[in-house]
């Protein structure tokens, strides 16, 4: 079941009542699968070449520091999937020459030559068509272009090339985030974004597939997918996460010159994100329970002359 939300360049966008996941109108998400509606080929890069370059050499490689911090296995290999131009594979070589052989990224529908990495370890086509398995990856702006069989199909084929434990980062604009930050994130024609993944419709589709989704407070634009059984992780586990990282990527980090930076630089983020996030939570917490407080003082007047008696009592 879903409710009709708004149409955004002749697409009807609805929200499902059950996950709460916004969804272009299933004949628009066929044609997507099918191909027919073309809304992600050559003038869709013509138009977001110096996005992704941005985000290459910013906000992606905080992401990969964060993550790397936040892995539970030792990271020997990592995947920026759906890589676009490969462009973070090209900074990371800069950051972490060192370590330039442990990256790889794949895009199924690439730019056009020379728009694209020259990187050994930069794949056109799907995940499928990989030889390696992975520890850890990001996953950056792709998913709210993927219907849901081309989301299913991306996950399951993850799973085939993840080595236990493996933690991916995946940044995509959740319904709150849209309905409150970014409307215009809806864009089926020309940024080519069908879906915005609800926390549940995600768990939906990684689930099946053998990954536990975990929610990252202070994100509604990203959740952390691990490769293994579901379990649950608090933001304080996550706070720990982060404070002690598996050896082995600490040490990864900073074999390099600007190793110790992209350190700091996971950590720190992580760590404002979160605690922000933990903050709002509790603060959230702490008004419903005095909200609840009141109601229960107004409906009982003798426990309102029982509050009023014991706080007459400690404010002597």
């Amino acid at each position: 079941m879903a409710t009709s939300l708004r149409v955004v360049d002749d697409v009807e966008f609805y929200c499902c009542t059950g996950c709460g996941s916004l969804f272009a109108h299933p004949d628009f998400l066929a044609a997507v699968d099918d191909g027919t509606a073309e809304n992600y080929r050559d003038e869709y890069w013509a138009k977001e070449l110096a996005a992704a370059r941005q985000r290459s050499w910013g906000a992606g490689i905080v992401r990969v520091a964060e993550i790397l911090r936040l892995a539970r296995v030792p990271v020997r290999r990592f995947l920026d999937v759906g890589s676009g131009p490969g462009f973070l594979l090209d900074s990371l070589t800069g950051l972490l020459p060192t370590t330039v052989g442990m990256f790889h990224g794949v895009e199924l529908f690439p730019p056009p030559p020379p728009h694209r990495s020259a990187h050994p370890n930069y794949h056109v086509g799907t995940i499928a068509a990989l030889t390696e398995s992975f520890d850890a990856g990001l996953c950056m702006e792709v998913i709210e272009h993927l219907t849901p069989t081309m989301l299913g199909d991306m996950v399951r084929q993850l799973a085939a090339h993840s080595n236990p434990g493996a933690l991916y980062f995946i940044n995509s604009a959740q319904p709150s985030f849209v309905e409150t930050i970014d409307p215009d994130y809806l864009d089926p024609k020309k940024r080519g974004h069908v879906v915005s993944w609800s926390l549940a419709g995600a768990r939906a589709i990684f689930a099946p597939a053998g990954f536990n989704v975990i929610p990252l407070p202070g994100r509604d634009w990203a959740f952390l997918a691990e490769f293994g059984p579901a379990r649950p992780v608090s933001a304080d586990d996550l706070l720990a996460w982060l404070w002690q990282p598996v050896p082995q990527n600490l040490a990864l980090m900073q074999r390099d010159a600007y190793g110790s930076l992209l350190a700091t630089i996971g950590l720190e983020s992580a760590r404002c994100y979160l605690e922000h996030g933990i903050a709002v939570e509790r603060t959230q917490w702490a008004l419903s329970l005095d909200q609840q407080v009141q109601e229960l003082r107004r409906s009982d007047p003798e426990n309102r002359r029982g509050h009023r008696s014991w706080l007459s009592r400690l404010t002597r």
